[in-house]
């Protein structure tokens, strides 16, 4: 069985203060929660302070992006040399990253094949903006991306990369898709070309979270799905009831 994991992205959000006084009010919580992977996600600036909080903790840490370069001349960017100290986990590809700072799928690639040769796991976002999902494109967008994304990697690699689906037009709107939405797109589109790729065992060993206006109110909704393995967290983790939201997914996943 596939492993549930439930991510908390903060994006810009919190400065150290904040985010440490939150961390130390929720970690008891969290840790608690069993059978289910913990991640959460800070701003840089907070990384190292957040480490030391969880260091007793099985709650995991990761960063919200990354270059694909060990250093350089690349200013204001951090590369995984100086992650690896910090975290486990790295998101890559996020639709905001695409949306504003011109990332692409190529791009996404190089930092995947980085992130891993550094030991970092990387947390893949794909997904489709308003403008495709009213087309019709979600699938073929979708399926482009996983296949560009995912270019030259082994199956043991894609098999242990954990890969999220976030459609663009539900982040952060309060406009979840319907669970028979995302499972499709998650089981059919996403685990499909997997298969196609890598073959039926990879697609069904990967790990495939939701992201997109998940709250406490809907999460059971999702992880009651076979197909989806977790959740990637926006607004809602940046809350106490996080720890809520993340022990009502365990028991909805019956573990």
């Amino acid at each position: 069985m596939r492993r549930p994991i439930l991510a908390g992205n903060w994006k810009m959000n919190k400065t150290v203060a904040e985010a440490t006084e939150f961390v130390r009010s929720i970690r008891r919580g969290l840790n608690d929660v069993k059978g289910v992977d913990r991640v959460l996600c800070p701003p840089f600036t907070s990384l190292a302070a957040i480490k030391d909080l969880l260091s007793a903790t099985q709650i995991g840490l990761g960063a919200q992006n990354m270059h694909w370069e060990e250093k350089g001349a690349y200013t204001g960017e951090v590369s995984p040399l100086m992650l690896k100290e910090l975290c486990e986990y790295v998101i890559l590809g996020h639709s905001e990253r695409r949306a504003y700072f011109g990332e692409t799928d190529e791009g996404v690639n190089r930092k995947i094949k980085t992130a891993l040769a550094h030991d970092l796991r990387p947390i893949v976002c794909v997904g489709e903006t308003e403008s495709q999902h009213d087309a019709g494109q979600t699938e073929s967008v979708v399926r482009g991306q996983v296949r560009d994304c995912l270019a030259g990697l082994t199956a043991d690699q894609v098999a242990g990369l954990v890969l999220a689906y976030e459609p663009v037009w539900a982040i952060g709107t309060g406009k979840a898709a319907t669970v028979g939405g995302a499972g499709a797109v998650i089981g059919l589109t996403i685990r499909g070309t997997v298969a196609e790729l890598y073959g039926e065992p990879t697609a069904q060993a990967i790990r495939v979270q939701y992201g997109g206006s998940v709250s406490p109110a809907n999460v059971a909704e999702f992880m009651a799905h076979p197909d989806i393995d977790g959740a990637l967290v926006g607004g809602a983790s940046l809350k106490a009831d996080f720890v809520e939201l993340v022990r009502i997914a365990a028991e909805t996943k019956g573990v």
